[in-house]
């Protein structure tokens, strides 16, 4: 317990930098920034109230019943301090909302569980370049009590608006409380995966059938080691992603949790199995760049070998003239036919047959 303590009494400084708390005020200027995205109380499915702060969104729920709803995007300390008092979080995890940069889990804090998922956007270019930008990644984090759901977003994408008002059109489902909530996030989260998988794999079917296109087109292959080694860089991002989650999908579709409606459990298997297909295909991602980059090597030596024959067989084929001209050039006075009237065409005469004789040999070879 000490160790506890003391572990707590050390985190606990760096989240109070800011002694005076953030509290969102619903009377805000629209036009001022705010952290709060959207805050509102939900009992039976049904949408009580529209934009009010988080402590008067608790208190209507312990006094009523359902719970609240509350999203931010990128909080500070000092704006998350006050939800955080209020709501009886975990320092290090509301640590960890606040910094981002986390992979993704599960944890469990008293009656909270604190999830968090990588959210990945394709980004569309036109043509695939060495430096072209393939996946952008963000955050979401859930805080998941018993009478409330905590939404932390960082990052310009993965927006939850869509999501909330898909969710208030279907009240019997909200109606299974904040557990649906998390449920809806983390199967918007794996489908988010599913539609980059089936962008990335036509980012690689392009650079395969470049690599693979007949020599005469393959001009350019030496900007295809680039672009392999991006697209890699960009799936290992995206591996980062999706393997991490795979566990807590397993946890939160397998195992009974309090918070968790048993109804919705069901669900969560659902987006494990989904989760599990694009984990595989990811990894098929990785092993078919690695034989896509190992493939356009192997075809770079072999480019490099056919240059280097046919620069040898022209420097074999040259060499003939060159050591002719070489004997006949030492000026001596005894050498066969120096003196002849056809000595000189004779010459010229056998250095060109020489060279056509070898000429051929390489072609014939392949070397030409």
């Amino acid at each position: 317990m000490s160790m506890i303590r003391d572990l707590r009494a050390a985190v606990r400084p760096a989240l109070r930098r800011d002694t005076t708390p953030y509290e969102y005020d619903a009377t805000r200027d629209p036009s001022v920034s705010s952290a709060v995205v959207d805050c509102a109380v939900y009992r039976d499915g049904k949408r009580l109230s529209d934009h009010v702060s988080p402590a008067e969104a608790m208190r209507r729920v312990r006094a009523g019943g359902g719970f609240a709803w509350i999203g931010l995007h990128e909080p500070t300390e000092r704006e998350f301090s006050g939800i955080a008092a209020e709501f009886g979080l975990h320092p290090l995890a509301v640590e960890d909302a606040v910094h981002a940069h986390q992979r993704p889990k599960l944890e469990r804090y008293d009656d909270t569980l604190f999830t968090v998922f990588k959210t990945i956007h394709y980004v569309e270019h036109a043509e695939l370049t060495a430096t072209s930008e393939v996946v952008e990644t963000g955050e979401v984090m859930c805080f998941t009590g018993p009478d409330f759901i905590i939404t932390v977003r960082h990052g310009g994408q993965g927006s939850l608006r869509a999501l909330r008002h898909r969710l208030q059109d279907d009240p019997e489902l909200l109606a299974k409380g904040p557990s649906a909530v998390l449920h809806a996030i983390a199967d918007q989260v794996v489908d988010g995966y599913i539609a980059v998988a089936d962008a990335v794999q036509d980012d690689i079917d392009e650079v395969e059938i470049d690599v693979f296109s007949p020599a005469g087109k393959g001009a350019s292959r030496g900007g295809d080691a680039g672009r392999i080694y991006q697209l890699k860089r960009e799936v290992l991002e995206f591996k980062r992603a999706v393997a991490p989650l795979l566990r807590p999908m397993q946890q939160l579709s397998e195992r009974p949790m309090r918070l968790v409606d048993p109804d919705i459990q069901k669900y969560f298997r659902d987006v494990a199995d989904h989760l599990a297909r694009v984990h595989e295909q990811v990894l098929s991602f990785d092993d078919l760049l690695n034989s896509i980059l190992q493939a356009n090597l192997a075809q770079a030596s072999v480019a490099q070998n056919e240059d280097m024959r046919k620069i040898t067989s022209w420097a074999a084929i040259f060499a003939v003239p060159t050591m002719i001209a070489g004997i006949y050039g030492m000026n001596f006075d005894h050498m066969p036919e120096l003196h002849w009237k056809y000595g000189y065409p004779m010459v010229m005469v056998v250095t060109v047959v020489i060279c056509v004789a070898i000429h051929r040999g390489f072609k014939r070879n392949g070397w030409l």
